[in-house]
């Protein structure tokens, strides 16, 4: 038979209890192509580990591996996602984030436990997501209040929900205040009412995000 193999960007991950460099350029086979720092790439099967890292599953383009006890999930073609502590507050998360080729900042993220797919918004007062996500994720937003919104298309009316919490890698914040409308998106918008509790730098094609409280 066949293989079929999917090829993209690398994405590399940051771990922050081993500061390794991982990167999934690719999966063939039921397989992972792993390159960890700078060795030479290597396929994975689940179950396998090279130098520290875990291969746990491969699903579609996604792999799930394991460092030091903590599961990671990468996706291949996905902007770069770092994770780490501030070197001012040891206590505080640090996420940093790499653009994409057109310039945005397009985290895997959870919210409320599920996984979506952001995209950072700093013009959007709010995170806002669509119904069919919202749904998606088993989100109960017909229980919101109903809100009129300006949008780029018109107005429209959308429902007012606080989620539970919204986490991009290891930073995570809770009661986060959020807009459902009814028109399909193609991703969550990561607004200020998340963005907010963090400290935004950028730098060139990276958006360093260190966590306020």
């Amino acid at each position: 038979m066949r293989r079929t193999c999917a090829f993209a960007a690398s994405v590399l991950l940051a771990l922050p209890a081993s500061a390794q460099q991982v990167a999934l350029s690719g999966v063939a086979g039921g397989k992972a192509l792993v390159t960890i720092d700078a060795a030479a790439p290597r396929f994975l099967s689940p179950g396998q580990a090279h130098l520290g890292v875990k291969l746990l599953s491969v699903q579609g383009e996604a792999a799930v591996i394991e460092v030091n006890g903590q599961r990671q999930t990468l996706r291949v073609g996905e902007a770069p996602v770092s994770q780490g502590q501030s070197k001012s507050d040891a206590g505080a998360k640090r996420v940093v984030l790499t653009a994409d080729s057109q310039g945005h900042f397009m985290p895997p993220g959870q919210i409320n436990g599920r996984q979506v797919q952001f995209m950072v918004d700093t013009g959007a007062t709010q995170v806002v997501l669509s119904e069919s996500d919202a749904k998606r994720i088993n989100l109960k937003y017909e229980q919101g209040r109903k809100v009129n919104v300006n949008t780029a298309n018109g107005g429209a009316v959308g429902y007012q929900v606080r989620l539970e919490s919204v986490r991009i890698g290891e930073a995570q914040v809770f009661d986060v205040p959020a807009i459902v409308l009814p028109q399909p998106m193609a991703f969550v918008l990561l607004g200020n009412s998340f963005l907010s509790r963090f400290q935004m730098q950028r730098t060139n094609d990276q958006l360093t995000l260190d966590k306020r409280y």
